[in-house]
């Protein structure tokens, strides 16, 4: 039976996965690709005050990332082996995910967040994703997949189970 990749290269394909990741959701908003900011988003649950919630979303947005390699380590572990386009279909399946089922329910946990039941209040800043988060730009199902389907890439071509 293969032996799984030890946990430092799990941290460490990891960090880069995920940095691969946030760096082109970063650069879909900096490009007018799309409107979304997933660490500022994550930050303001955290915070009010914006400046302070980017960086606390983006250490948390980092754990994610770190948290979701041991997941895809473990599936690479289950199938016996690990390759890019594996990762990519992984990656896919988690972008897909994101866009269906989490960003969609994040309203209903950000305690700053309007939702699609109820209008914005004076205390709510940030504008609800929305299916497929659209409510930030229609391309930005298309962002959420490129960078997921990077981050899958990444750890399926460099993961050796």
């Amino acid at each position: 039976m293969p032996e799984m990749m030890t946990v430092p290269g799990i941290w460490l394909w990891g960090l880069l996965a995920t940095g691969l990741l946030t760096t082109i959701l970063r650069l879909g908003q900096a490009f007018h690709f799309t409107r979304i900011d997933m660490p500022f988003l994550l930050g303001t649950m955290f915070t009010a005050n914006r400046d302070r919630a980017k960086v606390i979303g983006f250490g948390f947005h980092f754990l994610n990332g770190w948290i979701f390699t041991f997941f895809y380590a473990v599936f690479f572990k289950q199938f016996g082996f690990a390759a890019w386009w594996l990762g990519a279909l992984m990656g896919l399946s988690h972008g897909v995910f994101v866009l269906v089922v989490i960003l969609p329910l994040l309203p209903s946990a950000h305690p700053r967040m309007a939702s699609e039941f109820y209008g914005p209040e004076p205390t709510r800043l940030l504008e609800p994703p929305g299916f497929l988060a659209l409510n930030y730009g229609y391309q930005t199902p298309v962002v959420t997949l490129i960078a997921h389907l990077a981050y899958g890439i990444v750890l399926g071509a460099l993961y050796r189970p």
